[in-house]
């Protein structure tokens, strides 16, 4: 790799990093948050809901406006506007201004993520080399979770509003090496392709309306989340009409014929959404049941982190080994086991009974995330990369509010008091969430397995042997 190839990832990694600390640290802060701004309860949910709301909704236009205005300009120009909405976020005096802020910062990574992973899957050869830069990648944003939970909880201690000031300074590091080192592209040739505004206006609302009914399910009644999912669809069937019959759609229906891409994706949204749900109830268990501190819970997840220095180390020598596809199997699981681990949860479990769990999930992480963004965009041609990481990021962002609302709607069904056994009876009917997505993302990655030479040899396989 040429010393202006890691300059260009180094830049996008930092990216990712900020993307992924972002949050975690926003997932610390929010008690501290909810007591100065004098936010209820209900509301402090939208600080968190607002940025999924503009990560999910505009992941797929993000995709797409790479392709079509270039991809350094794109990551560029959110990444300013990440930077400024993030610093406004930590000037909020009223709850209404900083529920504002995360939905423009979730709307500009939306456009940076798959700007910067098109960066990747363009600037470096498919094969080893994309490969190995993909998983570095994907390392660092894990990295990013894992370190900002511990930071999140130092900020916090010092004051809430570090945790928004924090990402405005790395952001603005970012911003200066990525203006430097980020090389120029040649402006795409729009000529025969006009923006699909018909296509974005539906697939956009679609999804807002499906991430929010998601996000919503467990605070509103059934009938009304029922009716929010029935609008969704009705907007991504106009979509897909609209699509069928544009000359230059936003999403070509094609790519949907690429069994790979799809398994992919399907795969990457169950992980994820059994990767939070799990996170959730865990959180829930330490702090409310054992009475652990933010801090103290954060220090005891961060194992989980092992897959920062996994991922660009073992997972690549793994993936030339053994093939994509055997990995991602491997890593799935992997995480099907480490929930089952957790199922004998008991009101007093010390840490060492959980930390098997926690280490076998981090390692899971190392085999399966890194892996599913190859599989996700290999094979597909580079004036759709962008596209393609649209997708990915879809997935995985959708797939954890599916599995963040589906562990707490099972949490709070099985709740039947407040004493220490009725809610542990709740958090171990809730582990049986991400077990069960676990294990559907393996059966789906299992069926692109192929037992083929070029498997054992690393050397890339044919689009339908992948994952």
């Amino acid at each position: 790799m040429s010393g202006r190839a890691r300059g260009v990832l180094f830049v996008l990694c930092g990216a990712i990093f900020l993307e992924g600390i972002d949050v975690a640290m926003l997932n610390v802060a929010l008690p501290s948050i909810r007591d100065d701004l004098g936010m209820s309860t209900g509301t402090l949910q939208w600080v968190m809901s607002a940025y999924v709301l503009g990560y999910g909704g505009f992941m797929l236009l993000g995709g797409r406006a790479a392709d079509l205005f270039g991809r350094r300009r794109m990551f560029v120009f959110w990444l300013v506007v990440f930077l400024l909405f993030s610093g406004l976020g930590g000037l909020a005096t009223e709850g209404w201004m900083l529920l504002v802020a995360r939905f423009v910062t979730g709307v500009a990574a939306a456009f940076m993520a798959p700007a910067g992973l098109s960066v990747i899957t363009t600037r470096f050869d498919e094969g080893p080399q994309r490969n190995k830069a993909l998983l570095v990648y994907s390392g660092t944003a894990a990295g990013g979770f894992s370190i900002g939970l511990v930071i999140g909880g130092l900020l916090t201690a010092v004051d809430w509003r570090w945790v928004f000031f924090a990402p405005v300074i790395l952001s603005a590091v970012i911003l200066i090496a990525a203006v430097v080192l980020l090389p120029e592209s040649p402006r795409p040739d729009r000529r025969g392709r006009p923006v699909d505004l018909a296509g974005a206006i539906t697939v956009t609302g679609a999804i807002l309306l499906l991430v929010f009914a998601v996000e919503r399910a467990t605070h509103v009644d059934a009938m009304w989340t029922v009716g929010t999912v029935a609008v969704s669809l009705v907007l991504f069937t106009v979509f897909t009409v609209v699509e069928r019959n544009s000359s230059a759609p936003l999403v070509r229906l094609g790519l949907f014929r690429h069994g790979g891409l799809v398994r992919a994706n399907l795969a990457a949204l169950l992980f994820s959404g059994g990767f939070f749900g799990f996170q959730f109830v865990v959180t829930l268990y330490l702090q409310e049941l054992r009475g652990w501190s933010p801090l103290q819970t954060s220090f005891a997840m961060i194992v989980i982190g092992i897959d920062t220095v996994l991922s660009p180390t073992l997972t690549p020598k793994l993936v030339d080994t053994f093939g994509n596809a055997r990995v991602i199997f491997g890593g799935l699981v992997l995480a099907s086991l480490a929930y089952a681990l957790m199922l004998p949860l008991r009101v007093d479990w010390s840490y060492a009974l959980m930390f098997p769990s926690l280490l076998v999930l981090g390692l899971a992480f190392s085999l399966a995330y890194g892996p599913l963004t190859i599989a996700g965009t290999e094979g597909v041609a580079e004036e759709e990369q962008g596209v393609a990481g649209g997708l990915l990021y879809t997935s995985f962002q959708f797939g954890a509010a599916i599995g963040l609302s589906a562990a707490a709607a099972v949490n709070i069904a099985a709740t039947d008091g407040s004493s220490p056994g009725e809610l542990l009876d709740g958090y171990k009917a809730a582990l049986t969430v991400p077990l069960a997505a676990a294990l559907g993302a393996a059966l789906i990655s299992a069926s692109g397995l192929r037992k083929r030479a070029d498997d054992a040899t690393g050397a890339p396989a044919p689009a339908s042997a992948k994952v």
